[in-house]
């Protein structure tokens, strides 16, 4: 699976602070360690980014740039102003993070992601906010295909984002996106998908976060998750995203699959790992201590 990673975010303490201060080494320092993990897309978030916009992702992409050249960056910020400038600036082809589903939004965004012959994330975030399932998901991502097909993109520069929410206040929520994800392909070949895999653990207890995204990333990859906006210091979910952990892959797909798993036969790994999958399939209910039951 590509991995879009999600750290050069201005909520962090450290990264929101060399944005502000304009100091290129942590910064810098953050973009040459996710080229090291192996990072497909380096996205630079900024938030709202209401003041200075476009004036503060230029000197960021330029940052960035003068260290890895190589990695295509995703430009995250819902100033459109400041969105334009980010693309005017870039090497190679970014990806735009992202244009909601909704019509005062992407009338905007989408002759600006033509234009500079930009990918796009389409946000399904509608006018009604939230979808409620799988099927208004799929009313939207028709709706926002649609309109980039008629501004001149092609699906093949189009991810669907169909939006992850965190398992403990919205398990239905966490299973319809599964169910969701097989219909990307029918809608219309070759779109692609991607999600902020991290919300998914959202208000979890923190040493029990890297296990939901591991698990999470693997049950989306099984039903046709193209990438993930996810943490790239996450190493064993790096290892799983790029195939060299196909035991826990392996064991997931049984839950998924609802075969019989002999639970005394494995490791206490594979154990948490099974028992993960199963909050997240909606076959036990979530709670923190899920792990120690």
């Amino acid at each position: 699976m590509l991995l879009i990673g999600e750290s050069l975010n201005v909520i962090s303490t450290k990264i929101g602070r060399a944005f502000k201060e304009r100091n290129p080494v942590p910064i810098q320092e953050e973009a040459k360690k996710q080229k090291e993990l192996g990072v497909d897309f380096i996205d630079i978030n900024l938030g709202p980014a209401r003041k200075g916009g476009p004036e503060l992702i230029e000197w960021v992409v330029k940052t960035v740039q003068e260290v890895v050249d190589d990695v295509p960056l995703a430009l995250d910020t819902s100033n459109i102003e400041a969105i334009e400038a980010g693309l005017a600036v870039c090497k190679g082809r970014p990806l735009i993070n992202s244009i909601m589903c909704r019509k005062e939004r992407y009338e905007k965004m989408l002759p600006i992601c033509a234009k500079y012959k930009a990918r796009m994330i389409g946000l399904l975030w509608g006018p009604q906010g939230m979808p409620r399932d799988e099927h208004e998901r799929a009313e939207l991502t028709v709706e926002l295909v649609y309109a980039a097909n008629e501004a001149g993109i092609p699906n093949e520069d189009i991810f669907i984002d169909g939006i992850v929410t965190p398992v403990n206040v919205q398990q239905d929520q966490v299973f319809s996106l599964l169910q969701f994800m097989p219909m990307v392909e029918h809608i219309g070949e070759g779109l692609k998908s991607t999600c902020g895999l991290s919300n998914v653990s959202n208000g979890s207890p923190d040493h029990l976060r890297p296990i939901l995204n591991q698990t999470y990333l693997v049950m989306l990859e099984k039903n046709s998750m193209y990438s993930a906006i996810a943490d790239a210091d996450d190493r064993m979910l790096v290892d799983i995203a790029k195939g060299r952990r196909p035991d826990i892959v392996e064991v997931i797909g049984k839950v998924m699959d609802e075969e019989k798993i002999d639970m005394s036969s494995l490791p206490k790994e594979l154990q948490d790992y099974v028992k993960t999958a199963r909050i997240l399939y909606k076959k036990s209910l979530y709670s923190d201590s899920w792990l120690e039951l």
